[in-house]
């Protein structure tokens, strides 16, 4: 059975093509479009479709439009509850004529075979029946919101979901924290990652009332309106963060983790599984996925690399399809290019490289020399996070590389970047998160005797979002030559883009990305292009 998954509604628009119940291809349409999350997620933009992914993932597959049995779309209007959303008389509209905006973008395509999937549906599905261990799970999704909720806890047997609790709106976690984004002067729907950075540099003096206004009962919640201006000014975009800022974050989010810690202990209380599958906007908060690994029930926790909203274009394939379901093969579902396609983008490019005998080898060499590089490998990552195929590499030893690497990315200074480190030398550095952690979605503490080793990687509160490498030989080569040149087995990891704009995809994306910032190597494919 051949399906594409569709997610278009809110965010992150993307396409997903499961084949004969194989993942076969998964793409973020801002990779194709490079407009950063796609869209903004407004009524308006609703009728935009993913046509781009779609039509490359069909490419990569070998099939048309015309050759798929469903196409299942990851929002059900049917479902939709208006009385808590101005304008959504206008996104469900926009929903409802899908199949045939699809059609229009995608020609041969019989807008008849598309099929509404529910939102949280759609994301149970991209975890719950993604997750590499098979077999029975739980499985929690916590997101802004859906169709009518904000929540659902469930549980799949057999490839058969039943919803245990769901959350109706107005009440949602997800919402909370994007008005929180939006209050501390960030973008909502997109910012979220550094309210969960800021939120480290203080101590939660709001947490009893918080307390007071997130609620728990039943495997749901209930959030008071809650005035955020009384606790912290609302800032300017440009305005200067302040330490009542900083405390308003860490507030909310140690709230944010005590919920979820609730909601899982109850889920396990009803299904009485052993592992836990999470997706949603919410499972990408990496600190409160840590809390809920540490001190949770499930003796197994999975997070879908895609947790988002993207991720329910695979999710919503997944539902529909009939076939016996295979697990995620790994988060580099996206595009990918021969060496002679490199090499022939270099050549138009009229950019000096040359072909070193070992990229691995000369990358080592270069973060030994305290350089930073760019990394582009392989398939494009499914999801938000750099995973080693589109990065930023850097020395972790040197403190001063955190701030090198925010200036080249434009960011923030108070955000931290990541370690990646070979899976078999992870727990001599790090403790408390899981280890194998691939996904880069939980944190980790690290082990005293490495913090002043590796001081880039280790935030404000001694924890780093580590990704541990194995069964990649190229990305393992080279963290073995870095160790044996500096005796760490880490090396900083972010993703190759500047803030803004979406990670690189194509080696043209790369080339540019790599003139317009200090970066002092790319290594593309086999090739070595230098500043």
């Amino acid at each position: 059975m051949r399906v594409l998954g569709i997610n278009a509604v809110f965010h992150d628009p993307a396409a997903a093509l499961v084949v004969d119940g194989e993942i076969v291809a998964a793409a973020e349409e801002e990779r194709f479009s490079r407009r950063k999350h796609g869209k903004r997620p407004v009524p308006f933009s609703a009728w935009e479709q993913p046509e781009l992914s779609a039509r490359w993932c069909l490419e990569q597959a070998g099939l048309t439009a015309a050759d798929l049995d469903a196409v299942a779309y990851s929002y059900d209007p049917s479902l939709v509850d208006a009385e808590y959303a101005p304008w959504e008389e206008l996104r469900t509209t926009y929903a409802r004529q899908a199949p045939r905006f699809l059609a229009t973008s995608l020609p041969g395509l019989d807008p008849e075979i598309v099929r509404f999937v529910p939102h949280h549906v759609a994301h149970a599905a991209s975890t719950g029946l993604a997750a590499p261990f098979g077999g029975n799970c739980a499985v929690l999704v916590a997101d802004g919101r859906g169709e009518c909720g904000s929540h659902l806890a469930g549980r799949y047997v057999d490839q058969t979901l039943t919803t245990l609790a769901s959350q109706r709106l107005p009440h949602s976690l997800g919402l909370m924290y994007e008005e929180l984004t939006e209050h501390l002067g960030f973008l909502r729907s997109s910012d979220e990652y550094k309210v969960m950075a800021l939120a480290s540099h203080a101590k939660p003096v709001h947490l009893d009332l918080m307390r007071e206004h997130v609620l728990v009962h039943d495997g749901g919640f209930e959030i008071r309106p809650m005035d955020w201006s009384t606790l912290a000014k609302q800032r300017g975009k440009d305005e200067e963060l302040t330490q009542e800022h900083a405390e308003l974050a860490a507030s909310v989010q140690v709230r944010l983790e005590e919920v979820l810690l609730e909601l899982v202990r109850w889920l396990h209380d009803r299904t009485g599984e052993t592992r836990l599958t999470m997706a949603g906007g919410v499972a990408l908060n990496c600190v409160a996925n840590t809390r809920i690994f540490a001190e949770g029930p499930f003796d197994e926790v999975w997070v879908q690399p895609a947790a988002g909203d993207a991720g329910t274009a695979l999710g919503a394939a997944l539902h529909v399809s009939t076939s016996r379901l295979a697990a995620m093969p790994g988060a580099d579902l996206g595009r990918g290019f021969s060496d002679e396609e490199i090499e022939s983008v270099l050549r138009t490019a009229a950019v000096p490289f040359d072909r070193p005998a070992d990229i691995a080898v000369e990358v080592a060499e270069a973060l030994a020399a305290n350089k930073i590089v760019a990394w582009f490998q392989g398939r494009s990552e499914y999801g938000p996070r750099a995973l080693g195929r589109r990065s930023l590499f850097a020395n972790p030893c040197f403190a001063e590389n955190l701030t090198r690497l925010n200036d080249v990315k434009g960011r923030e200074q108070f955000r931290p970047v990541a370690p990646m480190v070979l899976a078999d030398r992870a727990a001599d550095v790090f403790t408390r998160g899981p280890i194998p952690s691939p996904y880069m979605l939980f944190v980790h503490d690290v082990r005293p005797e490495w913090t002043d080793r590796i001081p880039a990687v280790v935030h404000v509160d001694g924890t780093a979002r580590a990704q541990t490498v194995a069964d990649d030989p190229l990305l393992e080569r080279m963290l073995h030559e870095f160790e044996a040149r500096t005796g760490v087995p880490v090396v900083v990891n972010t993703s190759l883009n500047t803030a803004g704009r979406p990670m690189v995809d194509t080696p043209r994306d790369a080339l540019e990305c790599f003139g317009s910032s200090p970066v002092d190597l790319l290594a593309i494919g086999p090739y070595a292009v230098r500043r």
